[in-house]
């Protein structure tokens, strides 16, 4: 009969350290004016679609450095079809802004600095790539899907203008999510290499609070009058 040491079963997984060490980040991403006004729907539809404009600038990035680690051991069980969002964005685009999106859509200061980063770190750094991919997909399998329910309450939206925070491919989020972090827990990454890519995902929910506020400067323009 196997004894299992307490202290050893008390220990939190890596998984359960991230989330751990990143939540003040986490809650202070949550308090941006820009996007709780838009959720009560006191903005103009023109806001979403601002909003939709940027998240599709990080994703395009975040996915293209996604198409070079299908090789690598660390990214590799991370990568799935499932999760992709450019098309998605792509499609809420032209919904929003018309056959012609690609000429409105440009990054604020704000949005470039996320992605001069991911550029800096997801190509090179297969950990931080991790880090930048777990912000944000585990982020969509979870409050994104609360987002959905609110926009659709605020807007008439249905399918289109929401197909981002729709994954018709992952059939029960939860336990998809369960399966995300064992393999996180699993990842084989140092205690420094962890500790790093902690750090990292704390900095990408710096950029993603900063890309809120880039949004929040022009607020007046979206208020519903």
């Amino acid at each position: 009969m196997t004894v299992l040491d307490p202290a050893a079963a008390a220990t939190p997984g890596f998984a359960e350290r991230i989330k751990v060490q990143t939540d003040a980040a986490h809650r202070n991403t949550e308090q941006s004016r820009f996007v709780g006004e838009l959720l009560a729907g006191k903005l103009s539809p023109a806001a979403h679609a601002a909003l939709i404009a940027q998240t599709y600038l990080v994703y395009r990035t975040l996915e293209e450095a996604g198409r070079t680690h299908a090789d690598n051991p660390l990214v590799a069980p991370f990568l799935g079809d499932e999760l992709l969002r450019t098309e998605a964005l792509e499609a809420d685009l032209e919904f929003l802004l018309g056959e012609q999106w690609r000429d409105q859509v440009t990054a604020t200061p704000a949005t470039q600095r996320y992605i001069d980063r991911l550029t800096e770190v997801a190509y090179d750094w297969p950990a931080g790539f991790v880090a930048h991919h777990y912000i944000r997909y585990l982020g969509d399998l979870s409050g994104g899907q609360i987002i959905r329910r609110m926009l659709e309450r605020a807007y008439g939206y249905d399918t289109d203008g929401l197909r981002f925070y729709i994954f018709d491919a992952i059939e029960k989020p939860k336990l998809y999510k369960d399966a995300y972090r064992a393999k996180l827990d699993a990842a084989p990454l140092t205690d420094e290499e962890q500790q790093r890519l902690i750090d990292e995902v704390n900095l990408a929910y710096e950029l993603n609070s900063n890309l809120f506020a880039d949004l929040e400067a022009d607020i007046d323009t979206y208020l519903v009058k």
